[in-house]
């Protein structure tokens, strides 16, 4: 049977979402309502939108829903500090027994939260929405997707394949995750080191239903690095393995210049002897003090320990020492169940 008690949080980072966000909170608005209706979850659960110092009109969105009575929390970040941080504001945060992560874009399906909650209800403690299919990503995002699993999984890193923060968490799993104190965030290989009963829920991908994507490229890759960095010290005992390689290979240079120079009469005096080894150790020298340097910095982070974010703002959560500042809806209308029409009307302005 439902657990009509079950406290649901759906924890949604916004970054510039002005253009989706209406659209994401109307079905996220109506997703809790039918789940509440199903007696499924309890009325207290709420929609935590957390604006990770967007320079849109994001927060002032944001605070409407709240004035108008939506179940939503507003919780604002002080400044911009990424995606993973802002995910763990959320999560932090959030009250509840179970509290699912979501992106702003509309791309995860939102139907798969149901499921979750099932397998939440069945003794699961993590449950990841894993990708059935990458079709709607460019050939090169797929091709790059599947190599980047292959090789944090060779490098020894826990990781579910096609599996981005799309989750849910049980309240016993968040406060196990508060114990983790890196700066350098990776939750994607961070959570399956909790070990708690974990499933995994499959859903198609859609296409983002507005605005531009926040992980271009350049950011694919930094994220990239970091799961590599922080999960693996493969790079610096490939380094070991480099150096004696090198000094094989230096060794043999070494001979091969000797009997060059002592028994033909071809060779450039100190061509051979000079110019290839300078290059080649000149290079190996490079790879390594850059890959020594980058475990160097996430040393550097880690000692001084620095906050990660600061949340300059918290509305729509009274426990939240904020105070309450919903606006009661007419004719003494629950939050939870507030229509799809008042939402409409903060679309509109």
């Amino acid at each position: 049977m439902p657990d009509t008690s079950t406290h649901l949080s759906i924890v949604v980072p916004c970054y510039n979402e002005q253009e989706v966000l209406p659209e994401t909170c109307r079905r996220l608005t109506a997703l809790l309502e039918r789940l509440c209706v199903a007696g499924k979850i309890a009325q207290e659960s709420r929609i935590y939108f957390v604006d990770d110092g967007s320079r849109d009109s994001t927060w002032s969105i944001i605070t409407d829903y709240v004035r108008i009575g939506l179940p939503v929390v507003g919780v604002k970040l002080s400044r911009n500090r990424g995606h993973q941080n802002a995910l763990l504001a959320g999560l932090f945060s959030a009250r509840g027994d179970a509290i699912i992560s979501v992106d702003a874009d509309l791309q995860d399906d939102l139907e798969a939260i149901e499921v979750m909650l099932d397998r939440f209800h069945e003794g699961c403690e993590i449950v990841y929405g894993v990708r059935k299919h990458r079709h709607v990503d460019s050939f090169f995002k797929r091709i790059t997707a599947q190599y980047f699993y292959r090789v944090i999984a060779a490098l020894g890193a826990q990781t579910i394949p096609n599996h981005a923060d799309y989750r849910l968490m049980s309240r016993r799993a968040i406060d196990a995750l508060q114990e983790f104190r890196e700066v350098n965030l990776y939750l994607r290989g961070i959570i399956p080191l909790l070990g708690f009963r974990a499933a995994v829920v499959e859903y198609d991908r859609s296409k983002r239903f507005a605005g531009e994507s926040k992980y271009p490229l350049k950011k694919m890759l930094e994220l990239a690095f970091e799961a590599v960095t922080s999960f693996s010290v493969f790079p610096l005992r490939l380094i070991s393995f480099l150096g004696f390689i090198v000094f094989v290979g230096a060794m043999a240079v070494t001979g091969w210049a000797l009997w060059v120079a002592l028994f033909t009469a071809r060779a450039i005096p100190g061509w051979a002897s000079v110019v290839l080894p300078m290059y080649f150790l000149g290079g190996v020298q490079l790879l390594a003090l850059g890959v020594i340097g980058e475990y160097l910095g996430k040393l550097y982070l880690e000692a001084k320990s620095r906050p990660r974010f600061f949340i300059s703002q918290i509305i729509g959560d009274s426990v939240a020492g904020q105070g309450d500042q919903r606006e009661r809806l007419p004719n003494g209308a629950s939050p939870v169940y507030a229509k799809v029409q008042s939402h409409g009307a903060v679309d509109s302005q």
